[in-house]
């Protein structure tokens, strides 16, 4: 927990209370239901919830901004950042509906009343959204294919909207087969931890 208090000192008594909790009801859910190996547990304010907050040093989602989760997992980055951002709207989605149950009741423990979980393809989702938000969850191509006409055009953060994504690696070849102009932001610029060497946020505009 140090951890987001170290890099977001402006945090409220209720965000660090919220971030707080995250360790308890995710070992109670992850007992539940495995989403998070027992390694990444140990780790989880490092690996989980900081790697998901590092969107936040690249882009500030301005109240009533939108944003998809694509493959949220058991809420990462989603649930991070709506505790970080409490004016603004996520909906996490996943496939898998085991995965958006430990949404849910983590969401719901926490009193986060701005994630809406969503179990399904993002596909058959009939919204549009400011920035799309996602953790390596596919290949880029295939991912702008999924979601490049779910992205509204605008601006309603510090970034014009478009896509964030934690990926690590190099992404040169992989980010060229897309067609889309892409900024690479190296994560160890905003935290010193060695956890972060190689990854990075990725973000292009719609």
């Amino acid at each position: 927990m140090h951890l987001i208090t170290k890099y977001f000192p402006e945090l409220t008594a209720e965000q660090i209370e919220r971030f707080s909790r995250l360790e308890a009801l995710y070992t109670e859910w992850n007992a539940k239901i495995n989403v998070i190996s027992r390694k990444d547990m140990d780790q989880l304010y490092l690996r989980h919830v900081l790697h998901s907050l590092s969107i936040a040093k690249v882009c500030r989602f301005e109240a009533g901004a939108r944003i998809l989760d694509v493959g949220c997992g058991g809420g990462f980055p989603s649930i991070p950042l709506a505790i970080l951002f409490p004016e603004a709207h996520f909906t996490a989605a996943d496939s898998i509906g085991k995965k958006i149950k430990v949404v849910e009741g983590v969401s719901t423990a926490l009193g986060l009343k701005n994630v809406i979980p969503h179990w399904g393809r993002v596909e058959e989702l009939p919204h549009r959204y400011d920035y799309v938000i996602s953790r390596a969850v596919t290949e880029m191509p295939r991912f702008v294919g999924w979601i490049w006409e779910k992205i509204e055009r605008g601006q309603k953060g510090t970034l014009p909207n478009g896509i964030l994504y934690l990926k690590g690696g190099d992404l040169a070849e992989e980010l060229a087969l897309t067609r889309k102009r892409w900024t690479l932001y190296e994560i160890p610029a905003f935290f010193e931890e060695e956890f972060f060497e190689t990854k990075k946020v990725v973000y292009t505009q719609k």
